[in-house]
C-alpha cells in the first residue's frame, strides 16, 4: 500500500496555465481551438464589466456583469485577480479554479499580460505561455482589420501591444501564432503542456 507522501509517477499534478499575449494575437481562437479538441483542461470563464461583442455568449465567453456586481465580487475576495483592460474591469474567479484543481484537470487562463504577471505573483510554479504575431507590423495589420476598434481605441490598442511585447522575458514559453496555422500553433501549445506533465520537479500550483 503506498504511503501518503509517496511518489506516484500515474499521478498527473494539474497545471495552472495562463495563454496571454497582446490583443490580436489569437488568444480567442487558440482557446477555442483547445477547447474543441479535449475535456482534459478547465476553460475559466473570465468576468468582465464590458458589453458583449457580437456573437459572445454569457457564461461560455465571458462572463458578463455591472462595475457594481465586480466591485462587490472584489469586496467579498471573489476573484484571483483583476485588472482594469481599456476602462473595462476584467478578473478571474477563485473557485472555478480551486474547483478544477479539485477534479484533476489542468487549468487555463486566457488573460492579458498584466494579468499574467499577477497570476506569477500569486503563484509562481504557474506555467505562462506568451502567444504573440511574427512582427509589429503584423499585429498593427491585425488590430486595424477588427471591426469593433475605433480611431482611438485601436491607436491604444497598438500602443498597448508594443509594450507588452516587451514583456516577454516575463514567460516561460514564447508561441508565434503565424497566418493560417492555428492547428500548428494549438499543436505547439499542447507539445508544451505534455511536456511539463513530465518536467522534473513537477510544478505544484496551489492557491
Amino acid at each position: 500500500m503506498s504511503q501518503p507522501n509517496e511518489f506516484n509517477p500515474s499521478q498527473r499534478q494539474p497545471l495552472l496555465i495562463v495563454i496571454s499575449g497582446p490583443s490580436g494575437v489569437g488568444k480567442d481562437s487558440v482557446v477555442d481551438a483547445l477547447r474543441a479538441m479535449t475535456a482534459y483542461f478547465h476553460f475559466v470563464v473570465t468576468t468582465t464589466t464590458r458589453p458583449p461583442r457580437p456573437g459572445e455568449i454569457n457564461g461560455k465567453d465571458y462572463t458578463f456583469v455591472s462595475k457594481d456586481q465586480f466591485a462587490e465580487m472584489i469586496e467579498k475576495d471573489e476573484l484571483l485577480e483583476y485588472a482594469v483592460v481599456y476602462n473595462d474591469f476584467k478578473g478571474i474567479p477563485k473557485q472555478q479554479v480551486r474547483y478544477a484543481f479539485d477534479t484533476g484537470k489542468d487549468v487555463i487562463l486566457r488573460i492579458d499580460v498584466q494579468g499574467a504577471e499577477k497570476i506569477r505573483q500569486i503563484c509562481p510554479e504557474a506555467l505562462l505561455i506568451f502567444l504573440t504575431v511574427e512582427s509589429e507590423e503584423e499585429l498593427e495589420r491585425r488590430l486595424t482589420l477588427r471591426k469593433n476598434n475605433q480611431t482611438e481605441d485601436l491607436k491604444l490598442r497598438i500602443a498597448t501591444a508594443r509594450k507588452e511585447l516587451q514583456r516577454i522575458e516575463s514567460f516561460d514559453y514564447l508561441v508565434v501564432n503565424k497566418e493560417s496555422q492555428l492547428e500548428k500553433t494549438v499543436g505547439t501549445i499542447l507539445a508544451i503542456i505534455e511536456a511539463e506533465h513530465h518536467h522534473l520537479p513537477h510544478r505544484k500550483a496551489s492557491l
